[in-house]
C-alpha cells in the first residue's frame, strides 16, 4: 500500500490521510501541497475566531434557563422578539406551536421531581403562551 492512496471516482478524490500504517508503525511524513497548507491556515484562523467568541461566558444550564430559553423560542415564532440573525420579527405560529407543546411535555414528565419554585414557573409560562397563542390564532 503506498503513502498516500489515491482514488479517483466520478469527481471526487479519496486521500489517505491517517497517520498509521495498516500495521500499526507511524508513516513518515508526507509531502504537504501548498493548497493544503492554504487549507490549514484557512482552518487554523477559523478556530482562532471560534474560540474567541467561545470565551465569552455563557449562562449556567440548569431548568428554569431551559424553560426561558424555549418560551423565548415561543416568543421569537410569535414574532414579539426579533430573530438574533436576521434583525426580523418573523411570525411562525406552527413554530410556536410546536414549542409550546415541548413544554407541555417537558412538564408532564417532570412532574412530581421539579422544586416548588420550577413546577411554578413551567405552569405560569405554559399558561401565558397558551394564551397568547390563542390570541395569535385568532389575528389569523
Amino acid at each position: 500500500m503506498s503513502e498516500e492512496e489515491k482514488v479517483k471516482g466520478k469527481g471526487f478524490v479519496i486521500k489517505d490521510k491517517r497517520s498509521f500504517t495498516s500495521e500499526g508503525e507511524v508513516k513518515p511524513e508526507t509531502e504537504v501541497t501548498e493548497e493544503e497548507k492554504k487549507g490549514e491556515k484557512k482552518e487554523e484562523a477559523k478556530k482562532d475566531k471560534t474560540q474567541k467568541k467561545e470565551e465569552v461566558p455563557l449562562p449556567e444550564i440548569n431548568f428554569p434557563s431551559f424553560v426561558l430559553s424555549l418560551s423565548s423560542s415561543a416568543l421569537l415564532h410569535f414574532g414579539q422578539i426579533p430573530d438574533p440573525i436576521t434583525k426580523k420579527q418573523e411570525r411562525n405560529l406552527p413554530l410556536a406551536k410546536q414549542t409550546i407543546d415541548i413544554l407541555g411535555i417537558l412538564q408532564e414528565k417532570t412532574k412530581g421531581n421539579l422544586t416548588k419554585d420550577e413546577d411554578q414557573l413551567i405552569e405560569n409560562l405554559l399558561h401565558d403562551l397558551r394564551l397568547k397563542y390563542v390570541e395569535e390564532s385568532r389575528k389569523g
